[in-house]
């Protein structure tokens, strides 16, 4: 994992600090290494925690962390000692893109508020993250994505008039984390017109709540309110995996013309005339109604027939996976989207693709050890190696022990 990757990614020379940790800012730089720029991340002695979720095997290297953080070099930097910060000051004041989730006043201690980034590199783009948007009550308060889920109305969506509930994937820090990167793309984009760089400040309740209302602001969209906020579609309990004679299914019916040719495979055509449901408007208004009939019309055939029923008449469907069920999906065998990787430390891998201008280069595809880049890092930044020696003495950077062969064997 040493070296800068010199490959033809599309953000081939740019240079990103990562002094991000948990989910989401891992997540947006990730896609940045992945789309080719050069990313450090910056550990501090006892690495980033999600090492160790999931870390059966006790390397470091647990499965979160080798997905949210493949493509990154690991700079193990003990950032309370002065020299760290010398060291972290250095490495800004060379990067294109710096990221960080960190609260205001901490920021600032390590000299990556707004203002000392502009006077140190006036052509940087730091980008915040944060829980919540400066100049509310909540503007310093702690946020994860579980917290998000429930108070940008997501929770409640997903509960449907019921018990709340959370949709079971970190959505909020990866939604957030995409928003994140395309933020730094824009800015580094303005930059090429501008010379400058700039503050970006993403929060993630705001940033969710925007993504919510997209469809389900309805009624108050409008002042004063034509009607209630929700669109009925995704609101109907009938909104679900169809259950058919022998499993589920998912299927979309959306066009007019597509509602005729299901109403046609139920063996009830008068369907496509009747009043509730010829028009979008009128779908929408009726969606119980509508969805009603589709859920007991799918128990009429098996999954295989429905599947080819309504794939031949151009009506979106699909089956119900599980996870364990992706690995052998035949689209995804079929685009290569699983990979087989070989990792120097943690032996045979299988990892998912990522999508966008990825680049070429195999080890865009594997995570580091914590601090296996730490003195390529700083010989990049003009280290000698009796510096670097001296600094890792102080426990001021940690680089890693190489393994062990028997260790070595154990992961292969």
């Amino acid at each position: 994992m040493s070296g800068p990757r010199e490959d033809a990614g599309a953000l081939a020379g740019v240079r990103v600090l990562d002094l991000t940790s948990t989910f989401m800012g891992p997540y947006c730089t990730m896609l940045l290494g992945q789309w080719g720029a050069d990313v450090v991340k910056v550990e501090p002695p006892a690495g980033d925690v999600v090492r160790y979720i999931g870390d059966h095997r006790g390397s470091g290297m647990g499965p979160v962390f080798l997905n949210t953080n493949r493509g990154k070099r690991s700079l193990c930097l003990d950032l309370k000692a002065p020299a760290g910060r010398a060291v972290l000051g250095d490495l800004a004041r060379v990067s294109d893109i710096i990221v960080h989730n960190l609260r205001p006043a901490a920021a600032a201690r390590l000299g990556l508020d707004p203002a000392s980034v502009r006077a140190a590199s006036p052509a940087c783009v730091l980008l915040a993250f944060r829980g919540f948007a400066a100049g509310g009550p909540a503007a310093g308060d702690a946020a994860y994505d579980d917290v998000i889920q429930a108070r940008s109305g997501l929770a409640a969506l997903q509960g449907n008039g019921g018990d709340h509930a959370y949709v079971r994937s970190s959505i909020a820090d990866k939604i957030v984390g995409v928003f994140g990167a395309a933020a730094a793309l824009a800015a580094l984009h303005r930059r090429q017109r501008t010379g400058r760089g700039e503050v970006v400040e993403i929060p993630m309740l705001e940033t969710m709540t925007g993504f919510n209302l997209l469809e389900q602001q309805g009624g108050r969209t409008f002042d004063p309110p034509a009607g209630p906020a929700g669109y009925s579609r995704t609101s109907s309990v009938y909104r679900r995996p169809y259950k058919t004679r022998d499993g589920f299914v998912s299927v979309m019916i959306y066009t007019n013309a597509q509602w005729r040719s299901f109403f046609a495979l139920t063996g009830r055509p008068e369907l496509g005339d009747d009043p509730r449901f010829t028009t979008i408007r009128e779908r929408t208004l009726h969606s119980d109604d509508l969805y009603g009939m589709v859920d007991a019309a799918m128990l009429q055939r098996t999954s295989a027939q429905w599947l080819a029923a309504l794939a031949a008449e151009g009506i979106a469907c699909g089956p119900v996976n599980t996870i364990d069920d992706l690995f052998s999906d035949p689209q995804l065998a079929a685009t290569g989207f699983f990979r087989p990787v070989g990792h120097p430390t943690e032996g045979p891998l299988v990892l998912g693709s990522v999508t966008g201008p990825v680049s070429d280069d195999e080890h865009r595809w594997l995570a580091p050890r914590l601090g296996a880049d730490s003195a390529d890092v700083l010989r990049e930044l003009g280290y000698d190696q009796l510096s670097i020696d001296a600094l890792r003495a102080a426990a001021v950077i940690t680089m890693p022990e190489q393994p062990s062969p028997e260790e070595s064997a154990r992961r292969a």
